[in-house]
């Protein structure tokens, strides 16, 4: 171990002050994905942007329109059936279903606005709490938190650094579960200057990496939460981190391209990293994404020219966080199948602290958001996923076994076999023209392979599965704007997808022509537009699919694009066709959840509008299809992850994740203190909830 106790600040010399692209400083883009808007764009095919197939609708549009489970139930899992459909009309099962909704779903609340405070902002009538903080004990045994005293041994027991995705699944009468992701770390705001060598750094941030599994408690005010703190009697609390055992499943699974030093059968893996959104299964298990995953591992002595073509495509350039110095095996140089072994989807066990989590192959490798299961008809589940890249896709896996619906452990252990066989696809969309005034059309979902066929030319099933960014390339689907968190909704079966924005929409890898009205001066002068902005696709979009019949196992479907998110002032903005002067601006969209009405509850990360985070919601149907609402705004430089809408829509959970990170703050001198329990910033977990 390093001797020497450096500033711990060599890095903060490195990154200039202020933003970097939109709201987000150049400490986030460093620490959270690697400055990957900054790289070349990982996707060199001539393949389609979604930009290229809806675009002159854009124009139209805005011209045309532009003006104008029972009550205090927990639920495991999404139990979407494709018999929800049938609630997207506006009268009947609509009607019903907004009706069945709580309080979140049917509330009127005056919307808040757009602000820079260092705080969590709800509405008047309602209030929030933290439920769980970096560093507090998750482990029988973990010691009080001090900044001064981090250790491994501690970080093991305790909860981890930025919190992502929130999961809640019921435990008794008044606890439950709360399955927490831990993406990334921000080092300079971690560790106090001088206290600890560079290689203790490392070490306790690896170990902030991961997942934390709690035990919650209802509180005295219905809709509120609080951690159990008796940790003895909390059996099931668990911190999965960088040592945990893995085991990977699927066709891939012993691969030799998963082989290494430490693990020469291919099947067992220590760790998950950059786990950024998931899901919870309708079998009581959560699943987890491994997003960006590239770049934590070191260049060493060089890359192996073996995998020149696959490191690219995934954009593993070596420029990692210096890892390989304390674990050799995120040093490429000698061991180049290691990033072969993340970028996988995660499912854990939250209910058996004992067993080991496994990394399913049959769902391909990328830089997943997350996963979401619906069930068909005939119990097949459908998982939905997204490649959160510029360019890049959206993907569905059908299972070719159904799901056991008698509830005994012997049909959840069956269940949990569900993603290691079935078919994989890719999403192609196509626009039908832009004479109806609106952007939409058709979309197929093209078959990658089985567990036991591939149907991708030159590319057996392992290729198509650990490449499988290369493996869709070939068969021409179409390329996104970040496609992030994808959802079916519960209540009317369609599946909504999160594009929270392209930033290089408009430069010469993503040139601007009147297919892509953000970026292209032409079209936005026929809409009046400034022509000076040619900034491309800054605030995002909300996707809304409709499968073919309404079966989920279907390969069509219809699209349209739901939301245009920005300024509804802005006349590209769109919002279901709602009254622009009456909804609140939004701009990044990340993660969706639904309420019991089917009303749909977005966070967003980046906000540039000037403005925080927040989370917001937006009826999918009915006269309000289209209002969006602003229910909160996170803290300072945060983002807002999750969300989650639970017990009866009387809880929505939050991930405060990042807040204070903003260029030039350090431990000493932070740009945050929220929660406001220390002199220092510290992510965490939210409940808002009705104040009565």
């Amino acid at each position: 171990m390093t001797s020497a106790r450096p500033e711990n600040r060599p890095l903060l010399s490195l990154l200039p002050e202020g933003t970097r692209h939109g709201s987000r400083s150049h400490v986030t883009c460093f620490f959270r994905c690697g400055n990957a808007c900054d790289q070349p764009e990982p996707n060199p095919t001539d393949n389609p942007h979604v930009r290229d197939e809806i675009t002159k609708a854009v124009a139209r549009r805005a011209v045309l329109r532009g003006g104008a489970a029972g009550a205090g139930a927990l639920l495991v899992g999404s139990l979407v059936t494709e018999g929800g459909l049938a609630a997207a009309a506006t009268s009947g099962p609509a009607a019903r279903a907004a009706a069945a909704g709580g309080v979140l779903a049917t509330d009127r609340f005056r919307p808040v606005g757009p602000n820079k405070r260092d705080a969590f902002t709800v509405p008047s009538g309602y209030r929030s709490s933290v439920v769980i903080k970096w560093g507090d004990p998750v482990v029988y045994g973990a010691p009080e938190f001090d900044p001064r005293k981090q250790s491994v041994k501690a970080a093991e027991r305790q909860f981890g650094f930025n919190c992502d995705y929130v999961g809640v699944l019921p435990l008794g009468r008044s606890t439950a579960l709360l399955v927490v992701n831990h993406e990334y770390t921000t080092e300079p705001h971690m560790f106090p200057a001088g206290t600890y060598t560079d290689d203790e750094i490392k070490r306790i941030s690896m170990t902030n990496h991961g997942m934390s599994v709690v035990r919650i408690v209802r509180g005295a005010t219905p809709g509120s939460w609080r951690q159990v703190k008796a940790l003895r009697s909390c059996t099931e609390n668990r911190r999965i981190h960088i040592r945990t055992a893995f085991r990977l499943t699927g066709p891939a699974a012993g691969d030799a391209r998963l082989r290494t030093t430490a693990d020469p059968t291919g099947k067992r893996v220590l760790g998950t990293l950059n786990n950024c959104a998931g899901g919870t299964t309708p079998w009581g298990t959560v699943l987890s994404g491994e997003e960006n995953f590239n770049q934590y591992f070191d260049a060493g002595a060089g890359l192996s020219p073996d995998y020149a073509a696959q490191y690219a495509r995934y954009g593993i350039n070596g420029s990692g966080r210096g890892w390989g110095t304390v674990d050799p095996r995120f040093d490429l140089s000698q061991e180049p199948h290691e990033p072969h072994r993340f970028g996988w989807i995660v499912e854990v066990d939250p209910y058996d602290p004992t067993s080991t989590p496994v990394k399913h192959t049959m769902l391909g490798r990328f830089k997943h958001e997350g996963a979401n299961i619906a069930l068909s008809r005939s119990g097949h589940a459908v998982a939905y996923m997204g490649d959160d890249e510029r360019g890049d896709y959206l993907y569905k896996f059908v299972s070719a076994g159904k799901v056991d619906r008698s509830g005994t452990a012997a049909a959840k252990r069956r269940n949990m076999t569900l993603l290691t066989k079935g078919t994989l696809f890719v999403a192609k969309l196509t626009g039908d023209g832009t004479e109806d005034g609106r952007f939409d059309g058709k979309g197929k979902w093209i078959p990658l392979c089985s567990d036991t066929e591939s149907f991708v030319p030159g590319m057996s099933v392992a290729d198509v599965l650990i490449f499988t960014r290369l493996a869709a390339d070939k068969v021409g689907p179409t390329k996104m704007d970040r496609p992030e968190d994808v959802q079916p909704n519960p209540v009317n079966g369609r599946v909504y997808a999160a594009l929270t924005n392209n930033s290089n929409r408009g430069s010469g890898a993503m040139p601007v022509d009147e297919a892509n009205p953000l970026a292209s001066s032409k079209v936005r002068a026929s809409i009046g537009a400034p022509l000076t902005d040619a900034s491309g696709n800054r605030n995002g979009y909300v996707l809304e699919m409709t499968p073919y019949n309404g079966s989920h196992t279907a390969n069509s479907f219809t699209w349209d694009l739901f939301l245009v998110c920005g300024d509804p002032e802005a006349p590209e903005t769109y919002f279901g066709g709602f009254d622009k002067s009456k909804v609140s601006p939004i701009s990044c969209p990340d993660n969706v959840a639904f309420d019991r009405a089917g009303n749909l509850w977005i966070s967003t990360d980046g906000n540039v509008l000037g403005s925080n985070d927040g989370v917001f919601r937006v009826p999918v149907a009915g006269p309000n299809r289209g209002q969006v609402q602003q229910f909160c705004t996170v803290p300072k430089g945060a983002e807002a992850c999750g969300p989650l809408i639970t017990d009866g829509d009387r809880s929505l959970f939050v991930a405060v994740q990042h807040p204070g990170e903003v260029s030039g703050a350090t431990f000493e001198t932070p740009a945050s203190t929220w929660p406001h329990t220390d002199d220092f910033p510290r992510p965490a977990v939210v409940v808002s909830y009705r104040d009565r």
